[in-house]
């Protein structure tokens, strides 16, 4: 059962910027796409990015294009999140998960693992 952990979250300034990472582990990352979501208490879960199984596609919602990126290193099993100029409506708990498909990256697959979730808060 592959098995997911977010890291890298905290409390940073605005236009600050913030490295996510998840981590697999009981199998591997490679025939898998990757998403992030995110949620806020009492809202409903965005899609944040999502990167294809071979880091070929990427996919981002409308409100972090040109701000975050997306990239995967299948060796170490991690995908990782590059947040930039970070506003405060970026606050939320930023869950990754796993698609076992070699589809493009979109965020309609069938997400079946998903991680425990950081933390992120945009405050000065």
């Amino acid at each position: 059962q592959l098995q997911l952990v977010e890291s890298g979250g905290g409390l940073v300034q605005p236009g600050g910027s913030l490295r996510l990472s998840c981590a697999a582990s009981g199998g591997t990352l490679e025939d898998h796409a990757i998403g992030w979501f995110r949620q806020a208490p009492g809202k409903e879960r965005e899609a944040v990015s999502c990167i294809s199984y071979s880091g070929a596609s990427t996919n981002f919602a409308d409100s972090v294009k040109g701000r975050f990126t997306i990239s995967r290193d299948n060796a170490k099993s991690t995908v990782y999140l590059q947040m930039n100029s970070l506003k405060s409506e970026d606050s939320d708990v930023y869950y990754c998960a796993a698609a076992p498909t070699r589809r493009v990256c979109d965020f309609i697959v069938k997400w079946m693992f998903w991680g425990q979730g950081t933390q992120v808060t945009v405050s000065s």
